[in-house]
């Protein structure tokens, strides 16, 4: 069993294990973005399915992505009004991110900022880490704190209940195409939230 306090979770991602914590939507396996081929190898996660980062604060994550300052207006905005919630965006990637986060499409990287007590305790703690959902790929993400345990065996858990403030679904993945914004996934934000 590896269910483990706060303060043993964030030591532990601090050094480089694997971690799992509750978000807004669906508890993150997660670690820090230079270890990431770690979540590959224990979701037996093909590489071509990117992870996104999450942080406490946008300012966490902008220096991970690149554009212009017009695209940068719009960014801010975007997250001024949806952050922190249950919206990831895709933008273009800075050469801060680390290739091992997005293998096969090392030029985009998605970013979240979660609207949940404890994932932003943890992580205003850590730093950006790079997440997904804690299942193995292709079955349903996991939505309790001991059977996620109970899977991965090398991850420290959270050791706390999830609460109420998890939805349960997964967040809405908007791409940012240049000149507006591609839905790649819904979720609980809707797209008319994006404009300005």
């Amino acid at each position: 069993m590896t269910l483990v306090s706060i303060p043993d979770l964030i030591a532990g991602a601090r050094a480089g294990k694997l971690v799992s914590f509750p978000t807004d939507t669906v508890p993150a396996l997660a670690a820090r973005p230079d270890r990431a081929d770690l979540i590959f190898a224990a979701k037996e996660r093909s590489e071509d399915k990117p992870l996104i980062l999450m942080a406490a604060t946008p300012a966490d994550l902008w220096p991970y992505v690149s554009g212009t300052p017009e695209m940068w207006a719009v960014w801010q905005q975007v997250a001024a009004n949806c952050w922190p919630g249950a919206l990831t965006l895709v933008l273009p990637a800075s050469s801060t991110v680390p290739r091992v986060v997005n293998p096969q499409t090392p030029d985009t990287i998605g970013i979240r900022v979660p609207n949940h007590t404890i994932a932003l305790a943890i992580l205003a703690q850590t730093g950006p880490l790079a997440t997904t959902s804690a299942n193995h790929s292709g079955e349903p993400a996991l939505t309790v704190m001991a059977e996620i345990d109970a899977k991965f065996p090398e991850v420290l858990v959270y050791q706390g209940e999830i609460d109420a403030a998890a939805s349960g679904l997964p967040s809405t993945v908007a791409k940012w195409r240049g000149n507006g914004w591609e839905i790649l996934r819904q979720g609980a934000v809707n797209k008319q939230k994006l404009e300005p």
